[in-house]
């Protein structure tokens, strides 16, 4: 390259441009370990704000005994919904493992914004000329001209990255708060009604009893003590399920908390769900708050928002996609030393770009109706999820309000008519199964409505949960409820 060349190449360079995204460079190389902070930092925030629980980033062993430390604390008493969340977000290993893996991402993210390292190339050639021995060394230094002038798009690029790995981590440790809470509710309703199946196979066995000796007397007959015996060895099947359930459900929620054995044993829960609030949340409100902070809604606009910024360069790279320019120094025996400078292009014969600018225009409108279908797709999990959180509000209402008090004054009444004696001791004992039956699916519909309500949080943040359909006779403990309502 003559010296007018490379003058008029070094003029048509914006200066200001490359001194400034040389001076970003130097300031990114030491910025890794304070983004992946940001991070973590906007992501506690959000815990805090709105799952009820800080994440806690366990990075020392000092960090981790006082976690530990904390999580006994919390198990010396029941363990609360709330305080499950808090064990899940400080001290949970998936959770942890969840934030190094966000910190490599957004490590990985820092790199790919910093400009490749200069090309350092030596070459020694040694030629024989007449039993003379002639050497020569040549030295070049090289490095990419484009990646420079596309060091800003460079840190576009890096940018989006981190923003995608912040709400990523989000929906993550928002998906691990809510399986924390809804294991909890699990649990502590199979808890609960572990309670009341003991109580039907109490009476079960008390009617199975009486049933042998009126037999035994000639005042039953055998029909009659067949039925006694056959719904009391049910209640057995029924208590065994139901006792599987809490122990499962138990399980379940201790995995999710990250407990190790001892933990395990010492961890106890509530004897029964919290009552219902007093009124359901609005659905307008709902609505509202979801569209303005749903982490995916945000994400697909990051993402348009990217590939829109991104049409302009995609049209210069499609034609020129590479440019270096190296120093070169060499040396060769008798000869005075050789120093200059070369330049590298590709030239677009055989490819114009075109393919490369049609891929971008249908990114850029496929990202498009993308946003538009994650913003249908979100309106839609709300209105959803909100109906199935209304629905299961609705329904554990009716049985607080109505079935449950009218299944007790019925039995009220059947004490008073048995004192009289206007009706018999099998009469009375039928009377309770179906009361404790009708309260086992109370019980089962107060777990819907939490199960619901923390799905319900969870699409509102933007991790769409699917609404929680409400229990059907061939759930478990259902289906025992029915069977002794019905005998």
């Amino acid at each position: 390259m003559n010296k007018n060349m490379r003058s008029k190449l070094i003029e048509r360079l914006p200066r200001q441009r490359l001194l400034a995204a040389a001076v970003a460079a130097l300031v990114l190389a030491g910025c890794a370990s304070t983004t992946i902070n940001e991070n973590f930092t906007s992501v506690q925030q959000l815990s805090q704000e709105r799952l009820g629980g800080e994440v806690k980033w366990l990075t020392t062993e000092d960090a981790r005994l006082q976690a530990q430390t904390d999580v006994d604390a919390l198990l010396a008493k029941p363990l609360s919904g709330d305080d499950a969340v808090r064990i899940a977000l400080a001290y949970s290993p998936a959770l942890q493992a969840m934030l190094y893996e966000s910190a490599a991402n957004s490590a990985a993210a820092t790199q790919s914004a910093r400009l490749p390292n200069p090309v350092f190339a030596f070459e020694r050639l040694v030629r024989d000329n007449a039993g003379a021995r002639e050497l020569e060394l040549t030295r070049t230094l090289s490095f990419s001209v484009l990646d420079l002038l596309l060091l800003p798009a460079r840190l576009r690029l890096a940018d989006y990255q981190q923003q995608a790995s912040r709400l990523t981590l989000a929906s993550n440790v928002v998906q691990a708060a809510t399986d924390a809470r809804q294991a909890w509710v699990s649990a502590v309703a199979a808890q609960q009604s572990v309670l009341y199946f003991q109580q039907v196979k109490a009476t079960a066995d008390a009617g199975a009893e009486l049933a042998r000796r009126m037999q035994a007397v000639g005042n039953y007959s055998k029909l009659q003590r067949a039925r006694e015996q056959a719904f009391s060895a049910d209640a057995v099947a029924q208590l065994a399920r139901a006792q599987q359930a809490a122990r499962s459900t138990r399980e379940a929620l201790i995995r999710i908390l990250g407990l190790n054995e001892q933990q395990s044993s010492a961890l106890k829960l509530p004897d029964r769900l919290p009552d219902l609030p007093a009124a359901p949340k609005d659905e307008a409100s709902i609505a509202k708050t979801a569209m303005a902070q749903r982490l995916d809604v945000r994400m697909a606009q990051a993402n348009l928002e990217f590939v829109a910024r991104e049409q302009g360069l995609t049209r210069v790279t499609s034609i020129v996609n590479g440019l270096e320019v190296g120093v070169t120094r060499k040396n060769e025996t008798g000869l005075s030393r050789q120093k200059g400078y070369d330049l590298s292009v590709p030239l677009p014969i055989f490819d114009f770009g075109d393919a490369t600018r049609a891929r971008a225009q249908a990114t850029y409108m496929a990202a498009f109706h993308r946003a538009a279908q994650v913003a249908v797709d979100a309106n839609s999990q709300v209105r959803e999820n909100y109906g199935a959180y209304r629905t299961a509000y609705d329904i554990a209402r009716h049985y607080r309000d109505e079935i449950v008090p009218l299944r007790k004054t019925i039995a009220e009444e059947n004490i008073l008519r048995y004192n009289g004696m206007l009706i018999g001791v099998f009469e009375l004992l039928a009377d309770s199964r179906e009361q404790i039956a009708s309260v086992v699916q109370a019980i089962d519909a107060q777990r819907d409505f939490w199960l619901a309500d923390a799905g319900l949080q969870a699409t509102l943040i933007g991790r769409p949960m699917s609404s929680m359909s409400m229990s059907q006779d061939g759930d478990s403990s259902s289906a025992s409820g029915a069977k002794a309502a019905g005998h």
